[in-house]
């Protein structure tokens, strides 16, 4: 039976549709093992639709699954026109609120059907039982064509007992790790718990492969892989849990977070809700990491401001013109930080990788940390004691030497007897053939020189803090594009110079 979607309510930034109701059709049946009830709902969205449509799902008694499957037209458009693209997601009788309990999973435009129940659920839902209420489909417009996007959605209920939900196993908060030391890992990942194609075990295989000693789940909008990774970690490698916030305006890794916690990122940048959320991030013990920031995919450029970071990816896949952009923005708010001693917001790099070819830890960020643990991470990303590599293959140290045996690190501040102090900055690199150092300052690059053709090698340079309120350290690899710099193999976060 199919029926037609009615819009019968707004709000500022949601549409409802017309209840569907089961109620006629399943009272008989309560209980009875092996019964399906269906009915599908038809209908178009407009252009200027707002950013999620809900559909009502009254669900009675005795269900043990419900099933969503749903297809929309890809109408075509005339070149630089926005095409049709619908995400969907599903929330419970709890509710649709903001931050609620309700939320029962997400697959943005990953899949075309769904199904929850009590022991299991597609990959990027959350299994538990079927309760009786008023479920909401959500549907999310992405973009929509001039002449409107047609849609269908399908909804199956199956009666009979419900089963029971086992207990999730979410990793451990520490790994045997190697004492005090740089712990390479890489936080933006996805599987197919979200729009990945790789399993949480090939993840973990790609990240050993890869040399890293943590990872961190990111699948957009859900955080139902936080249990996936049963008998994935080791010794050897640390797996933690987030989210990577989806919202219209602009990408937000929650890096670390409470195994379980769930993020909303039904807002935008002008409803001044994203300063709550962050502070949930922060509260379930994980960072806040703008994505990607200069992205030229829709909703991808980050609209929200740093004011919120405690981190920001700069560098993110394979090197981009993007990324040489948010390197950029990201260099000013340094300059901004040491000119007023304010607070700096640390840079990050992460693969983002999502299916073949996409290389799991290219790039990886590199922590000092007192243990391979959740919390010794989240603090040496925090503070900035941490620096970018392509690989594994490349090591840094870098640091800057004063007189009396000072010494300070990445992300430390050294502070010497006066402005004009002479101090020695030195940066040791591996793994780095044909590239060449660049020492970055408040002033802009100052000193530049070649690396050996081994890729092994130091470079010292000297300055004082009346000529360098900060420095870092780029590695770069040859350009190849005239006027334009060559992409990078390494990046350090800095060192703050005090006279």
């Amino acid at each position: 039976m199919a029926r037609r979607g009615l819009l019968v309510g707004t709000a500022a930034t949601a549409l409802t549709l017309g209840t569907v109701s089961f109620a006629d059709a399943t009272a008989p049946n309560r209980g009875n093992d092996g019964t399906d009830r269906t009915r599908t709902v038809r209908g178009t969205l407009p252009a200027g639709s707002p950013d999620f449509v809900y559909l009502p799902v009254e669900v009675p008694r005795g269900v043990r699954e419900i099933a969503v499957s749903y297809a929309y037209e890809k109408t075509p458009v005339p070149a630089g026109t926005q095409g049709n693209a619908l995400d969907i997601g599903i929330f419970d009788e709890r509710g649709t609120a903001l931050g609620g309990r309700g939320f029962r999973g997400w697959s943005g435009g990953a899949r075309g059907s769904f199904f929850i129940r009590a022991d299991q659920a597609t990959p990027g839902y959350i299994a538990g039982p079927v309760r009786a209420g008023t479920w909401n489909i959500a549907l999310g417009p992405y973009t929509v064509a001039p002449e409107g996007l047609p849609y269908e959605v399908t909804i199956t209920l199956r009666f009979g007992p419900a089963g029971s939900t086992p207990e999730p196993v979410y990793p451990p908060q520490r790994a045997k790790g190697r004492g005090r030391a740089w712990y390479r890992g890489d936080c933006h990942l996805h599987s197919v718990h979200s729009d990945g194609r790789r399993t949480p075990a090939e993840i973990a295989a790609a990240a050993r492969a890869a040399g890293l000693d943590f990872i961190n789940s990111s699948e957009h909008n859900t955080y139902s892989a936080h249990g996936a990774w049963d008998g994935l970690w080791g010794d050897d490698l640390l797996v933690l849990t987030g989210e990577e916030i989806t919202t219209r305006n602009g990408h937000v890794l929650a890096v670390a977070t409470d195994p379980g916690t769930f993020v909303d990122w039904r807002y935008r940048a002008r409803d001044n809700r994203f300063g709550h959320y962050a502070k949930a991030v922060r509260r379930a013990g994980g960072l806040v990491v703008p994505a990607h920031p200069h992205a030229t995919c829709i909703g991808c450029h980050w609209k929200f401001g740093f004011g919120e970071a405690d981190a920001v990816e700069v560098w993110n896949g394979a090197y981009s013109p993007e990324d040489e952009i948010a390197l950029a923005e990201w260099d000013n708010s340094l300059v901004a930080a040491a000119r007023r001693s304010k607070p700096w917001v640390a840079a990050m790099g992460n693969s983002d990788a999502h299916r073949e070819p996409d290389v799991v830890g290219l790039p990886q960020t590199v922590v000092l940390a007192r243990e391979l643990s959740r919390e010794a991470i989240v603090a040496g990303i925090r503070a900035g004691h941490s620096y970018i590599a392509e690989s594994s293959a490349v090591t840094l140290s870098f640091g800057v030497f004063g007189g009396r045996g000072l010494h300070a690190g990445i992300g430390e501040r050294l502070r010497v007897d006066g402005d004009d102090t002479p101090v020695t900055v030195r940066l040791e690199v591996s793994g780095a053939p044909g590239c060449t150092a660049h020492f970055v300052t408040d002033q802009g690059t100052l000193f530049t020189a070649g690396l050996p053709e081994s890729g092994t090698g130091t470079v010292e340079w000297r300055t004082t803090p009346a000529h360098a309120a900060y420095v870092r350290a780029e590695v770069r690899h040859p350009a190849t594009v005239p006027g334009l710099p060559g992409a990078l193999a390494a990046l350090t976060n800095p060192v703050f110079l005090e006279g």
